[in-house]
């Protein structure tokens, strides 16, 4: 699963999603795309699914560009803990993605097997997403 090497702080707050992407969010490698269409936290666990499913229905053709990556922490208190006492460890991460936002990109294969695979990445995600050609 994917995770930072190493970043400057170890906990962060959560903050707020508003707003459209400015950043990420036209075609820039492949030929087909999967664009979010709303903000939601996603976790590198249904990143890495939903690479996994594409590249498994694609058969190792064409090639997949993975366009967001987790660099936020997601602490976790332990359960059954009284309050105070500071805040929970990192427990796992998540990339914060707004509306627009292109997450993977897969090139080298006809449309209907991208347009396949890419349906089976977007049930993976937690958000409401679309196909998208580059034109």
């Amino acid at each position: 699963m994917l995770s930072p090497k190493r970043t400057r702080f170890r906990k962060q707050h959560r903050g707020r999603m508003k707003g459209i992407s400015y950043r990420g969010n036209r075609i820039c490698f492949g030929r087909y795309a999967l664009q979010a269409l709303e903000s939601a936290w996603i976790t590198s666990r249904q990143i890495e699914a939903g690479r996994r499913a594409m590249a498994r229905y694609a058969r190792r053709g064409g090639k997949i560009w993975v366009r967001i990556f987790p660099d936020k922490p997601v602490t976790v208190r332990p359960a059954e803990t009284r309050m105070g006492s500071g805040k929970g460890s990192p427990e796992y991460w998540v990339s914060v993605v707004k509306p627009g936002r292109i997450l993977y990109e897969i090139g080298g294969i006809s449309e209907t097997v991208a347009r396949a695979a890419i349906s089976i990445a977007a049930s993976k995600m937690p958000i409401q997403t679309q196909f998208v050609i580059a034109g």
